[in-house]
Order: C-alpha cells, then structure tokens, then sequence
C-alpha cells in the first residue's frame, strides 16, 4: 500500500541519536500509514549499522546511504526523491527536533488547500547556546526581509511539504533553508506552526556561525537572482 506520508530523516554521523530517533517517529505515527527514509549522508561512525539494525524491528523503516558525503540538502533530496508518499516531514537527525510535533504539521498540511505547499516548523523554545540563537535571529530576519519569505525560523528541520512541489523547485546546497521563499517563487503559500526543540543529547553540531555566513551570503544572492527571473504563468488548462 502507497504511505500517505514519508519522514525523511538525513543523518551524518549521528550514531546514538539515529536509533532512539527512528523508534520516536515510529511511536509518534502509529497507526499510520506512513514510512521512514533516513538517509545516511556517508556517516564515519555506526550510524548505518545502527540503522540496518532497527529494520526488523521497524518494518516502516528504509535506510540509503550516500557513497561520499553531499551535505543534508542532498540527503534530503535523495531521501525525497525515494519517498514513495505525496506528503514528505523532514526532520534533522540529531534529535533536536521532536518527532511527537511531525504528525500535526502533515496534518494541517493534508487538511490544507492545494495551493498551501509547505508548513514549516517554528522552534518555539530554542535549545541552543546563545551565540547560535543571536545568529538565527539576524540570519532570519535579514533574509526574510530581503526574500519576502514569511518565514520566522527557515532553520528548523522540521517541516512539511507536498513532494511534487518540492521536486520542481531548483536544487542547489543548502536549499532547506530557502525552501519557503522559493515555494513562493513556484505560486504557492507557506503557513508555520510552533513547535518545540530539544537539546543536543549526542554527537555535535555539523555548523558554525562562520561557516554558515559564508554560505548563506552566496546563496541569499542565488535566490535573489532566482526570485528576479521567475515568470509566473497562473493556473495552466488543457484544451
């Protein structure tokens, strides 16, 4: 039977958290019908055999794995490319993200019109050092106000999207983050919902505030270009 929703999961090096993380989402869509695509983005640790291990006791769980490491927008494309549902929720694999908050954002997507694309996740009590917090908050509302996203918090990993949709968008690295305002750029509508965010339990962050900067400076410039050349033609009928 075709899932109804498909939680992509992408994970480098996160073994310890990939396990608990994969036995969270499942409890939290009991009942169900739905499966779990964690992509393994060419872990140097046990995060695949920890992984393989769980996928007789989870039969909802399908694991791929990169042959080199492409960074988490690629995981995440691969695993949405795989994913066998129209409804995709994405969370980040480090377990910061709750999974007990994935099945209400595919909710008000479903229960949503189509031309509602993508509900993206709100960290609505942030557990991160202060540095990383300051940091989001300017990256936020300096994209935002230059995109015209509407987006609070494009840095929370979990979100809800249509899978057609997100396979028309433009691929590039680091595409998670600017995924509302390019849904924008497609014709459709964002809507956001707070949900809650956990401290990092294992493993360490794959970001700095440095490294982050560079990369949002080139790309915050790419989705501008993107925006200025998109030609919207409205609804599009056969005749």
């Amino acid at each position: 039977m075709t899932p109804e929703i498909s939680v992509v999961v992408p994970v480098h090096d996160e073994e310890g958290a990939a396990g608990p993380l994969a036995r969270e989402i499942a409890e939290a869509f009991k009942g169900r019908n739905f499966e779990m695509v964690f992509v393994n983005d060419a872990s140097k640790d046990n995060t695949l055999a920890e992984l393989e291990a769980l996928q007789a006791e989870l039969p909802q769980l399908r694991v791929l794995s990169h042959a080199k490491n492409a960074g988490q927008s690629r995981a995440v494309r691969s695993g949405v490319m795989a994913a066998r549902a129209p409804i995709i929720v994405t969370l980040d694999g480090d377990g910061q993200n709750p999974p007990a908050d994935a099945p209400k954002l595919a909710d008000a997507l479903i229960a949503a019109p189509p031309e509602v694309a993508l509900v993206g996740g709100v960290r609505a009590n942030r557990q991160d050092t202060g540095s990383k917090r300051w940091a989001s908050i300017w990256a936020n509302g300096f994209r935002k106000w230059l995109l015209k996203d509407d987006a609070d918090d494009t840095g929370c990993g979990l979100k809800a999207f249509r899978r057609d949709v997100f396979l028309r968008l433009p691929y590039f690295d680091h595409i998670h983050r600017y995924l509302p305002a390019l849904v924008i750029r497609e014709g459709y509508q964002n809507r956001f919902m707070n949900v809650d965010h956990r401290h990092r339990e294992t493993g360490r962050s794959k970001y700095t505030n440095l490294g982050r900067l560079w990369a949002a400076l080139s790309d915050m410039i790419g989705v501008m270009w993107l925006r200025s050349r998109a030609r919207n033609p409205g609804q599009v009928n056969e005749v």
